[in-house]
Order: structure tokens, then C-alpha cells, then sequence
């Protein structure tokens, strides 16, 4: 894919609807940020995205390698910046592989881990415009 779109609509309160190709995934706030807690927040959106990305990048090396993915795992936690503006300041994302995956192999899945798409638009962040209207 060389390009995507997104769009976002509104629903009721805090509550917004995103689609993309046909699917859809919604998002709101914690009830004590002012929302209903029906959906994850759109940050945790993001950390999910980078999570899921290294985790596919991670299954397609372990495909290559003919490995089982039976097990893989992966984990992403982040923290708010304390200062303005509001933004995540870290993430940290671990990877789990299948259970017998061999540990002469560990810095290979590393390496592959750190590259997907997700993480390398952090790495070097994209252009963005916003406009309204």
C-alpha cells in the first residue's frame, strides 16, 4: 500500500467512529476523563499500532524462518509527558517469542522488531498538515 485514508465521525458524547477500508474501530475517553470508557482512547490506539506492527513484523521473519508463531506475544506500555504539549514521551514494547525459539536467534527478532512501519514513522516522524474547514 502506497497511500491510506482514514475517516472519523462522531457518535454520541466522546465516542467517535473511525474507518478504514471498510472496517471500523471506535474510540472514547475513560469515564474519568469525561467519556463512557466504551472503546480504547485514541492513544491507546497508538500504542496498540505499534505493537501490532512489530507483532506482525515479528510473525512474517518467524514465517520466513519456518517458526511457530504459537505464543508470540507482544506487550507495549507508555507514559504521558508530564509537560505541554500533551503527547506520549515513551513506549516501551517487549516481544515474547514462541515458547522454544532459540536464543542464538533473539538478536535477529530484535533487529526485525525495531523496523516496522510504525516504529520507523516514529523514528522519523512524517509530515503532518491539519486544516479545517
Amino acid at each position: 500500500m502506497t497511500s491510506g485514508e482514514v475517516s472519523v465521525g462522531h457518535i454520541d458524547g466522546d465516542v467517535y467512529e473511525i474507518h478504514v477500508r471498510g472496517h471500523h474501530l471506535t474510540v472514547d475517553q475513560p469515564v474519568e476523563a469525561g467519556g463512557t470508557d466504551k472503546a480504547p482512547t485514541p492513544t491507546e490506539l497508538f500504542a496498540a499500532s505499534l505493537a501490532a506492527c512489530v507483532a506482525f513484523y515479528v510473525g512474517r521473519y518467524l514465517d520466513r524462518h519456518g517458526d511457530d508463531r504459537t505464543g508470540l506475544r507482544v506487550h507495549a506500555d507508555f507514559d504521558m509527558a508530564t509537560n505541554r504539549p500533551a503527547r506520549v514521551a515513551a513506549i516501551r514494547v517487549s516481544v515474547d517469542p514462541p515458547v522454544g525459539f532459540p536464543a542464538e536467534r533473539i538478536p535477529a527478532l530484535t533487529a526485525v522488531a525495531g523496523h516496522c512501519t510504525v516504529h520507523n514513522s516514529l523514528v522519523q516522524a512524517p509530515e503532518v498538515t491539519v486544516t479545517v474547514g
